[in-house]
């Protein structure tokens, strides 16, 4: 094996080989413990769920164009009660799709539990449902998720890999590190600036640590209280949902490497 800098590109056509050479496939891999199909359950639910999202701002944007505002499904449904009197209006609710139209097959979240039912029946059989369901603000679907998106903890060495895969990692690039002095070319001592967040990453599960840090940290428990710690020493609040969310993603690789249950006595007040 060469050595250097590593890569799929580089390690494909080398591991190839010694893959084929010990009976490993790709299909029985992807298939071991039925990760395989619960990962296209999960990817069905994530779709039907944007969908659902799609065509109900599409159907409270008519509505707002009427002067009628509308908050969540059940008022949206109240609305469709009272019907789209003009035709072209109402071939407009109808270009978002039938259930757009009519009020008694209105858009709702319950018409993703069928899709999340049977993904959570696949995902309680496995191990490491229980430890990830005693994170705090970490339910079904969300255990669900993670464990069709990540498969396996092993592929992150730490929680920094796993933080650059979710999109919570600081991007400090800089295209300015050296710099001509007398004609040499020394490194600037300018410190590195921050970048903001990396771009590169899932947005699935950045979306799953997000939406944990921001019903942790307005309901009660102790990410609630890590929260607002960080709130007395001067945080912003999204500076300090951000933070609870890289906590929350490094408890939930720590626990699930280790097979270790959570206890929040170690809990740290410090940031992630």
């Amino acid at each position: 094996m060469n050595e250097g800098n590593k890569s799929d590109k580089i390690d494909a056509p080398q591991n190839s080989p010694i893959c084929c050479a010990a009976g490993i496939c790709a299909r029985s891999t992807m298939a071991r413990n039925g990760l395989r199909t619960m990962k296209e359950l999960a990817r069905s639910y994530l779709t039907i769920s944007k969908d659902l999202t799609r065509v109900m701002n599409r159907v409270k944007a008519l509505y707002r164009s009427w002067g009628i505002l509308l908050c969540g499904a059940a008022s949206l449904r109240t609305a469709a009660s009272l019907g789209v009197a003009e035709q072209n209006r109402r071939k407009r609710a109808c270009a978002g799709g039938p259930s757009s139209s009519t009020s008694s097959s209105m858009p709702c979240d319950c018409c993703t539990k069928p899709c999340g039912e049977i993904c959570w029946r696949r995902v309680e059989k496995h191990g490491a449902t229980k430890l990830l369901r005693e994170i705090p603000s970490i339910g079904a679907i969300r255990a669900a998720l993670l464990l069709a998106l990540i498969q396996t903890p092993h592929r992150f060495r730490t929680k920094r890999q796993l933080w650059t895969y979710s999109g919570l990692a600081i991007d400090t690039s800089d295209s300015a590190q050296h710099r001509f002095v007398d004609g040499q070319l020394q490194r600037c001592k300018k410190p590195q600036q921050l970048r903001g967040l990396n771009q590169n990453h899932n947005h699935d599960m950045k979306a799953v640590f997000k939406s944990a840090a921001t019903m942790a940290s307005g309901g009660e428990g102790p990410f609630h209280d890590f929260y607002q710690g960080l709130l007395t020493k001067g945080m912003e609040p999204a500076m300090a949902r951000l933070t609870l969310a890289r906590k929350i993603a490094a408890i939930t690789l720590t626990v699930w490497k280790k097979g270790a249950h959570f206890d929040a006595k170690q809990l740290k007040p410090q940031a992630a």
